[in-house]
């Protein structure tokens, strides 16, 4: 196979995982993708698909139900997908994380009652952070549970940008609570929301309206999540304790970085797939153009970058295995993927020259999937900012 996005050190169980997965990538999503993308139709079938391969549950341990796979594994299995269809990784990128705060924060009860129908795909999990005035900056967060004598709690707010907000059926939902510390970050506790699949009202006090229309990422479905006075039990409270939801969710979103990342990876390349097919096919003044210096030069750059990213997501997701904090790390492989990802699906646009702006082709879609990858999980200058100020601390002068 080509020596592109090889990873050493694998089991003989990580190297099947991934050779099935790219084959169902190669034989089941890639053929289907543009179709699908250009009408932005759920692709059900797939996702039947990856419930068969075990998907869902990859991470979640053998004991309920899943297959009990580092982070690693899963990081490379969401690069193949996304190499197929970004839309596809996305689907089950905030399950994933769902999944990992149920097994790092939630209770027993709590692991019992969702892990093993999470693990099948049968419950299916969004995350729920953002608000309509509320990005990068989680301290805004203004959706409000109160508390009633009886001990359950009412959540009315408003929430954006949710992955799966439709066909999910257990919403993590960040929230402001008057319990914790005065501490604006220990005042926040998320709650496990159960609703129906669908759009509209989903649930008493729950309404998910209808798709935001993007420019790319189509299929999956984005949406807003509205809360209406929801009455929610107290045995709800993500690990039973209220105030610690922003720990909670940076956790989440530290290991969804790492996501973030694989599936950038996987964008890039396929990127560089597409344009080196394309440049061997293409013949101007007599020869193939690959055989050109510019593009030769232009095809050698973004197949460093291609490796340097994917190696920076691998360094990543091992470390955060080992149980070592990687908040730099994370956010390191972030930015450089989702920067160079942007690069190489650019490149490959050029390489394709008149034919890459046409909707027939392939790197169309690229170039719209791909800008997603520069804000989801946050944008470059906040993962310089958690950068700059973490090598403060280690560099500070004595």
């Amino acid at each position: 196979m080509p020596r592109l996005c090889q990873t050493d050190g694998l089991s003989e169980d990580q190297s099947e995982i991934l050779k099935a997965v790219r084959q169902f990538v190669d034989e089941q999503i890639i053929p289907v993708a543009q179709e699908l993308e250009h009408a932005d139709e759920y692709p059900t079938e797939i996702i039947e698909g990856l419930k068969e391969l075990g998907v869902f549950g990859l991470t979640i341990p053998e004991e309920f139900g899943g297959l009990g796979e580092s982070l690693l594994t899963y990081a490379l299995v969401v690069e193949e997908i996304a190499r197929g269809w970004m839309s596809v990784s996305g689907v089950i990128n905030t399950h994933f994380i769902v999944a990992y705060m149920l097994l790092q924060h939630g209770t027993d009860e709590q692991k019992q009652k969702y892990l093993p129908r999470m693990a099948t795909g049968d419950v299916r999990g969004a995350f729920s952070m953002s608000e309509p005035g509320l990005g990068s900056d989680v301290s805004a967060v203004s959706t409000k549970a109160t508390k009633a004598e009886d001990g359950s709690y009412s959540i009315t707010g408003q929430k954006m940008w949710l992955t799966n907000g439709a066909t999910s059926t257990l919403v993590a939902v960040l929230t402001k609570t008057d319990e914790g510390a005065e501490s604006v970050y220990k005042n926040m506790t998320t709650f496990l929301v159960e609703k129906e699949p669908g759009f509209g009202q989903t649930a008493q006090g729950i309404t998910v309206p209808g798709k935001i229309d993007k420019m790319g990422y189509k299929g999956v479905e984005t949406t807003e999540l509205i809360l209406e006075g929801h009455q929610i039990a107290a045995e709800q409270v993500l690990g039973g304790e209220p105030g610690k939801g922003f720990v909670q969710m940076m956790d989440g979103v530290e290991v969804g970085r790492v996501n973030v990342a694989a599936r950038a990876c996987g964008l890039a390349w396929r990127g560089f797939e597409l344009a080196i097919a394309y440049a061997q096919q293409r013949r101007t003044f007599g020869k193939a153009i690959a055989e050109h210096q510019a593009v030769l030069f232009r095809l050698a750059e973004m197949a460093t970058k291609v490796e340097v990213a994917h190696t920076m997501m691998v360094k990543a997701a091992r470390l955060k295995d080992t149980g070592k904090r990687m908040d730099v790390e994370a956010g390191m492989a972030k930015m450089v993927a989702s920067e160079y990802a942007n690069e190489v699906v650019e490149d490959s646009f050029r390489i394709h020259g008149g034919y890459g702006y046409s909707k027939e082709y392939e790197i169309e879609r690229l170039m719209r999937e791909v800008k997603f990858m520069l804000i989801g999980e946050g944008t470059s200058d906040i993962q310089k900012m958690i950068i700059g100020r973490s090598l403060l601390k280690d560099y500070q002068l004595r």
